[in-house]
């Protein structure tokens, strides 16, 4: 008993907004709840049930979550696991964890099996609604991910690679599209682990002594630029060192012949400062003291990642000539890299918010973060229940890696992988795809199947003309919006002739 007050404490003690005693008290009886609930209940591991309720609790509490999400985190498998049935919950604690609660109970248990395609489909379509209605269900449910990943390897050893691979493919995936970088970073290693154990302990062998060997100069090129930052009057709220994540090293690795001094962000120093100004100024202060790689600055302030991700970015040659990666942000930009849309909470939790118009509150701190959802859920209203074509849109749109593409007036277009000018032109506008007739790359001229690189201008010509797309164009647009929009036009034209 006195086990479990003192993960109550550690738990309060993460919590990042303010503790009112309200929320205080929400929290605690919410654990108490539960305890009463789970109680004789034990885990695989052979630990009371509870601690994965607390440990699902306790990662929404540090990456920024309200005390409602982190009371619903504690009860989240109680319907489920327990006769405590949802009447009971809204009775206790009224209708907004009911909903929460309720979302999770919803999703279901969800598990890649080939040989059970609908199933599979069914489930991400309610995970995928459950996020439209509310983006604190799918939160809770990384969290929940999360604790079981790291608790893995008390699974038989046949599910383990099932689990890990379906934790790759759907909540990798979720993670990094809400801009969770930390959970994202976590559970793809976590899922590496088990997915290709061979391969992951060779990286992390590599990682480990590469990283050992360079901690000297990782060390001198942290006080080194501290004390010159310093000497500038820039306050620093944080300056340290990191390590690369172990799946995206392998990545790095098996395109450059697994050689890692190739990997020249292997190494990083993060630098936090408290304004954007400051950030510029760091970089200026940065290349003074060391020479910078030529070709390697990246700012990702001015021209922010589709998933929000803001930086700047840039190689130096540090002590000795060691290459080494230095990030340079806000203290904002930091908490919603490292917790995404959940850091919205740290910002604005005195807010009160109507989750019903969530997605079309003026208060939403980055509306171009969650755009995609959205999308998405206009999207599946558009296919109804054709599971096929839910399926090959996830495969292209979802899952697959993105891109971003500028317009002439700076404005970024969010892509997936290898998508066209013509998926370009129908995500500005349906009319500006219908009558595409040319596109422009960096100024050059470009086909209309055309593989935008991330990064690239794209300049779209049309004609007032052309009022029908192209049958073709079917076979290499990559958007499923794209594709939705050219059928419907060539159905409508079929039908006038």
């Amino acid at each position: 008993m006195i086990l479990l007050k003192t993960e109550l404490k550690n738990l309060l003690k993460q919590v990042k907004i303010p503790l009112t005693p309200q929320r205080r008290d929400l929290i605690i009886k919410a654990f108490e709840f539960a305890e009463k609930a789970h109680q004789g209940q034990k885990r695989k591991s052979g630990e009371d049930y509870l601690s994965h309720c607390i440990a699902t609790a306790t990662i929404l509490a540090s990456i920024g979550m309200g005390s409602k999400t982190i009371a619903a985190g504690l009860l989240h498998d109680v319907p489920e696991d327990t006769p405590i049935t949802l009447g009971e919950i809204k009775k206790e604690f009224g209708e907004d964890i009911h909903n929460l609660v309720e979302g999770i109970t919803k999703l279901g248990k969800i598990k890649l099996k080939e040989t059970k395609e609908e199933y599979l489909i069914e489930n991400l379509r309610k995970m995928f609604l459950a996020m439209a209605a509310d983006i604190r269900v799918v939160i809770i449910k990384l969290a929940d991910r999360l604790h079981n990943m790291r608790t893995l390897e008390f699974n038989p050893p046949e599910k383990r690679p099932r689990i890990a691979r379906e934790t790759m493919e759907i909540y990798v995936p979720l993670a990094d599209r809400l801009g969770i970088g930390e959970i994202k970073a976590e559970l793809e290693d976590l899922s590496f682990k088990f997915i290709d154990p061979k391969n992951y302990k060779m990286v992390k062998k590599l990682r480990d002594d590469y990283y050992k060997e360079g901690e000297k100069f990782n060390n001198q090129a942290i006080r080194e630029l501290e004390k010159e930052i310093r000497s500038r009057k820039i306050k620093i709220a944080k300056i340290y060192g990191r390590a690369k994540n172990l799946r995206s090293l392998f990545l790095k690795l098996e395109k450059r012949e697994m050689d890692i001094g190739r990997i020249y962000d292997l190494i990083a120093i993060r630098i936090i400062v408290p304004t954007v100004s400051d950030c510029y100024e760091v970089l200026g202060i940065t290349h003074k003291v060391y020479r910078p790689m030529v070709g390697r600055i990246k700012d990702y302030i001015s021209l922010p990642k589709p998933n929000g991700y803001q930086s700047i970015h840039t190689t130096i040659f540090g002590p000795e000539g060691r290459i080494m990666e230095v990030q340079i942000r806000t203290q904002k930009m930091h908490d919603e890299a490292e917790f995404g849309i959940a850091s919205h909470w740290i910002y604005s939790e005195n807010k009160k918010r109507d989750w019903k118009n969530y997605f079309r509150s003026k208060e939403t701190y980055s509306e171009n973060e969650v755009t995609w959802i959205k999308q998405l859920r206009e999207w599946q209203n558009e296919i109804g229940r054709d599971n096929k074509a839910f399926l090959e849109g996830l495969k292209i749109d979802f899952f697959k890696n993105r891109i971003f593409a500028i317009t002439p007036k700076g404005d970024v277009i969010d892509l997936p992988e290898e998508a066209t000018p013509v998926d370009f032109a129908y995500e500005i506008h349906s009319e500006v795809g219908d009558s595409i007739t040319g596109a422009k790359a960096d100024g050059k001229m470009v086909t209309l199947d055309y593989k935008i690189k991330n990064g690239q201008m794209i300049e779209v010509m049309t004609s007032k003309d052309k009022k029908i797309p192209n049958r073709k164009w079917l076979e290499f647009v990559k958007t499923s919006n794209a594709r939705a929009h050219i059928r419907k036009q060539l159905k409508r034209s079929d039908e006038i002739i």
